[in-house]
């Protein structure tokens, strides 16, 4: 394929391609396996991308008022902790001359969260409230299944489609035929009185039985993910709202002791995976015996974070309520460093405003307040930006800072939750906790189910192959022997 279309692709997708693992995965997971097939996808998938110039699709190259009318956004979760991709059919009209620009909006937000959140599948929302026949496009709708189909693959967990109108049923048998049955069986057709099976009422807005206040706006662009977004100009201003001065004060005093008692250990935590050694003065907040070590780490310019992706948090049965996150600076300056939540009145985050010195690691204690659960709709933001030598670490240096520091200078990396769900006894339930055994995402599962429904469909192969050589031997076993009584019995005969 390279040799024979190289100019059809975008070289930056070839050298994804090369260096991302993950993402030779996840076409190979969709196509079963079979390797024509995945070839087949990625040869379609890159020349699709080079034709809509995905790699290059942002903001300013689009028409504002794609952005404004609000047809497509991302917004909350499902209770299965995926994010929602968002079409609000009642706003799309059909019009030859705007639908290439609708289709490189599609493909705008799906590039813009493959690459925040390292191509976490996605539920797709089709609300059709107030929708009729002059919203039908189903022109529009196939490239929007041919995107999942074709060009974002394993990107997909299901299709809720909310109260679609009688009048389209006809249209939808079309839209099944494209979907393949994989596919077909991730479309889930609801209405007010079952849509919570999928998505929680907190997520959902009041017409589809919700209780979700968020109204769509723009600019900026919607990314709802923190209750406390960043300005246009900057990271946030104030400080953590759900905080009391005292807690803010205690945070301040615990970030001097650990940084304090960092330094004199310099040498000793160069490497991402050692745990802070530094003590903290509240009793309450000690670091938990059962915090799980990190075992992933996120390589970014300023800080390595590890975990790299989720924080491990138990039951109400397992009862482990705190976690571990460990930033390590690998520049040569201070770096300082905020934690958001989208739950802030669920979780306490220590130290959640402070900085790092250059070449050590910080512990940064994540635990839930007395009777809250963690969920997997729950995320973390980290933010990170490079201080000048001569800043001050102190709370109003640092408030000083975050309102001055220019947006294109802050590293950001988000943490998703995991909830550890277990029927044994407490005392198991501790002891995996002790030798620090992540439990298995969905997706890993579907992953190990894949590859052993691989290589059980091998096996059956190899026996049949074997059964068929079985047989065959027989057979010439069979034919050698008659063929040999036939010559012993001309040779007799001769003889006679």
């Amino acid at each position: 394929y390279l040799l024979d279309k190289s100019d059809k692709y975008d070289p930056r997708d070839v050298e994804r391609l090369q260096q991302d693992d993950k993402w030779v995965e996840n076409y190979l997971i969709w196509r079963h396996d079979v390797v024509d097939d995945t070839l087949k996808m990625i040869d379609e998938s890159f020349q699709w991308r080079k034709e809509y110039t995905v790699n290059d699709l942002s903001e300013s190259v689009l028409p504002k008022w794609l952005f404004e009318i609000g047809a497509l956004f991302l917004h909350g979760y499902d209770k299965e902790g995926y994010k929602l991709f968002w079409f609000k059919v009642k706003h799309h009209t059909r019009d030859p001359k705007q639908q290439l620009d609708k289709k490189k909006l599609v493909a705008f937000w799906l590039e813009h969260y493959a690459k925040r959140d390292h191509g976490k599948p996605l539920t797709v929302v089709f609300d059709m409230a107030e929708t009729g026949i002059s919203h039908i496009d189903l022109d529009f709708v196939r490239f929007i299944v041919n995107c999942f189909t074709d060009y974002y693959p394993n990107f997909l967990t299901k299709i809720v489609i909310f109260e679609m109108p009688w009048i389209m049923n006809a249209a939808f048998k079309i839209v099944k035929g494209w979907l393949g049955p994989d596919a077909i069986s991730m479309l889930k057709f609801t209405n007010k009185s079952d849509v919570q099976e999928y998505i929680s009422g907190e997520y959902l807005p009041p017409h589809m039985g919700g209780t979700d206040s968020f109204k769509y706006s723009y600019p900026p662009l919607v990314d709802d993910d923190f209750q406390t977004p960043l300005c246009e100009n900057g990271p946030i201003t104030s400080e953590d709202e759900h905080e009391s001065k005292e807690e803010i004060d205690a945070d301040t005093k615990e970030a001097g002791e650990l940084n304090e008692a960092q330094n004199v250990n310099q040498k000793k935590m160069n490497s991402i995976e050692q745990i802070s050694k530094s003590e903290e003065t509240d009793k309450t907040e000690v670091k938990p015996k059962n915090a799980k070590k990190a075992l992933t780490t996120f390589k970014g310019p300023l800080l390595h974070i590890s975990p790299a992706e989720e924080l491990y948090f138990g039951s109400k049965e397992t009862g482990e309520k705190k976690c571990l996150i460990v930033l390590t600076n690998v520049t040569k300056n201070v770096v300082a460093f905020k934690v958001r939540t989208t739950a802030p009145e669920k979780y306490r985050v220590k130290p959640s405003n402070s900085s790092c010195e250059p070449g050590t690691s910080l512990d940064i204690i994540v635990s839930l307040h007395g009777g809250f659960a963690a969920s997997l709709q729950d995320r973390f933001l980290i933010m990170a930006a490079e201080m000048d030598q001569s800043s001050g670490a102190g709370v109003p240096e640092l408030t000083q800072f975050w309102k001055e520091v220019p947006r294109t200078k802050v590293m950001e990396h988000r943490l998703r939750c995991h909830v550890i769900e277990s029927s044994k006894p407490s005392s198991l339930t501790l002891k995996d906790n002790a030798f620090n055994i992540p439990a298995k995402t969905n997706e890993d599962l579907h992953v190990q189910l894949t590859h052993l429904l691989q290589i059980n469909r091998r096996l059956e192969e190899q026996m049949n192959r074997c059964l068929w050589f079985q047989q065959l031997s027989v057979v010439l076993s069979l034919l050698s022997v008659t063929v040999a009584a036939f010559c012993f019995y001309l040779a007799y005969a001769q003889r006679s």
